[in-house]
């Protein structure tokens, strides 16, 4: 079979189509499929008309002219040029959601359309704090409910998502489940003893904050992180990544100063995903913080399937899809949202409980099994044939 793939924007900085399409398209390639996947480089324009494989998957980044309308048919146009028995369209929003548009119209009886969506994009979801214009709201909310509603099949990332779209009307056996799996490699080998010495780590305790810093309000992650600090005074926070927008990061590191933090923070910023593991391994216990909204539900997140998958013992909100990579008292803990004092107080039990981090950390890995993209690309296979 061949599959094309489109997306509305490239590798970096985005991680959506590196992720979760290059993550499901590898192991696709392995079962005899061709793939390619289709998209314009709206972060990295100097890339656009670019072609190189990866693993057996081909990877088009289209050009960039014309305008929405122009660069939505150069999607279009490549995708089609490949001659695909099926196309797969990977959020149905901007240059990805107006080609799925124009293949639905045209083409509706020859070739199958199956649609992903990741995360709510409209109302509730990433309209609300995206710095879009109005129109261009209005333009994505309309995109998001068109296009789920119009396709052969959808993916969805988490059971939230699976809920809203049935709720839309689509018809549950139209409706794939299909959750991330991790956007590291957990399967290579890492060297934990080597990178806490290179990061001056020494024999400390080691928090882990690996976040964009959107899903929730850092006041409150600098309270949790005041009471674990209090109660093991050698703790380390190791803070991998940035935040999504720059006033949440400089608000954060004014906070942490404010709250005497800055002195026990490590922080890498960002790393490049082939560099990540030995990074995150390096550490004893992970956080991951949710708000209870609806962005959040309905988000799958591939920075907890990375520390799940590294057998990182993680402490975690839950909400939305969290609940399905966090077994609460075997792989990590679980709280309900903004339940600070309890989240501060299962982060210094493990912290200082080696045994029971080595138990969670056997589990997690345990779990994590049935994340990895191999077995996730199976079931995609499943939904392909039955098109």
């Amino acid at each position: 079979m061949r599959i094309a793939m489109i997306g509305p924007f490239g590798f970096h900085p985005n991680k959506t189509m590196h992720s979760r399409a290059l993550g499901l398209a590898r192991p696709l390639v392995a079962l005899g499929h061709r793939v390619a996947i289709f998209m314009p480089p709206w972060h990295t324009p100097a890339e656009a008309n670019r072609t190189w494989e990866e693993e057996g998957v081909t990877i088009h980044y289209t050009p960039l002219s014309g305008g929405m309308i122009g660069t939505s048919r150069h999607l279009l146009h490549a995708s089609l040029t490949w001659q695909p028995d099926l196309v797969h369209c990977f959020k149905p929003k901007a240059y990805s959601g107006l080609a799925a548009w124009w293949l639905w119209q045209t083409r509706r009886h020859r070739l199958p359309l199956v649609v992903d969506t990741d995360d709510w994009e409209g109302w509730g979801g990433w309209n609300e704090i995206a710095p879009y214009s109005p129109l261009q709201k209005r333009f994505f909310h309309w995109q998001e409910q068109w296009g789920l509603r119009h396709c052969h099949a959808v993916t969805v990332a988490s059971r939230a998502l699976q809920t809203l779209v049935w709720g839309m009307g689509v018809a549950p056996q139209r409706v794939a489940y299909i959750p991330n799996g991790p956007g590291i490699d957990p399967t290579r080998p890492v060297d934990r003893a080597a990178m806490r010495r290179k990061l001056g780590l020494g024999d400390r305790p080691v928090l882990l904050l690996y976040s964009r810093l959107f899903e929730f309000d850092t006041a409150r992650l600098v309270d949790i992180l005041v009471g674990v600090k209090t109660a093991v005074p050698h703790l380390t926070i190791l803070s991998v990544g940035t935040g999504l927008y720059a006033d949440d990061a400089a608000q954060f590191r004014q906070q942490l100063e404010q709250a005497g933090l800055s002195e026990v923070i490590v922080d890498v910023g960002w790393v490049e995903t082939a560099e990540l593991p030995p990074i995150l391994a390096s550490a004893d216990v992970g956080l991951y913080l949710m708000e209870d909204t609806l962005l959040n539900r309905t988000k799958c997140p591939v920075k907890l399937a990375d520390m799940v998958s590294l057998g990182l013992p993680v402490v975690a909100e839950a909400v939305g899809q969290v609940g399905e990579y966090l077994v609460n008292g075997r792989t990590g803990h679980l709280h309900p949202s903004g339940d600070n004092e309890a989240i501060s107080r299962s982060l210094v039990r493990l912290l200082q409980q080696p045994d029971t981090r080595q138990q969670f950390s056997q589990a997690a890995r345990a779990h994590a099994a049935r994340f990895a993209w191999p077995h996730l690309a199976q079931q995609l296979k499943e939904v392909y044939e039955q098109l």
